[in-house]
């Protein structure tokens, strides 16, 4: 549990990015809760932008898409498994990148894509921050 608590908690930032961490978590966490719900929402729509795009068994990535969006977004809101959560979520990024921004370009898969993928890997880099349950609940 001492490993997992020294992951989980630890930073190589300055403990003045608490702020970062946060506002990362509090910015980008509802951006992919959004996202997800269009993947559950508009179905149909969002599995055929998937086999456009030439991913296997489109109807079921996009479900598996929206979960990962959907779970890692709260968790990252509520600050709760946080580097997991990101490193799911920097995943997704890159395959949006790969795939939606290589096909159809545009400013969602080249630009916000990319700026949720280095939001992502910041809090890779620098932990959830004080205000998290990570801290709350590790830390006792």
């Amino acid at each position: 549990m001492d490993a997992v608590r020294r992951l989980l908690l630890s930073s190589r930032a300055p403990a003045s990015w608490g702020a970062a961490a946060l506002l990362a978590r509090l910015v980008a966490g509802p951006v992919f809760l959004g996202f997800s719900v269009g993947k559950f929402a508009r179905h149909g729509a969002e599995s055929a932008a998937l086999d456009r795009y030439g991913l296997p068994y489109p109807d079921a990535f996009t479900y598996g898409v929206g979960l990962v969006e959907l779970g890692g977004g709260a968790m990252l809101v509520l600050g709760l498994g946080t580097r997991v959560a990101a490193l799911a979520l920097a995943c997704d990024m890159v395959g949006a990148i790969a795939t939606a921004g290589r096909i159809e370009g545009g400013p969602v898969h080249l630009g916000l894509a990319p700026t949720l993928l280095v939001m992502m890997l910041l809090l890779l880099w620098i932990g959830p921050g004080d205000r998290s349950l990570d801290r709350r609940l590790l830390a006792r």
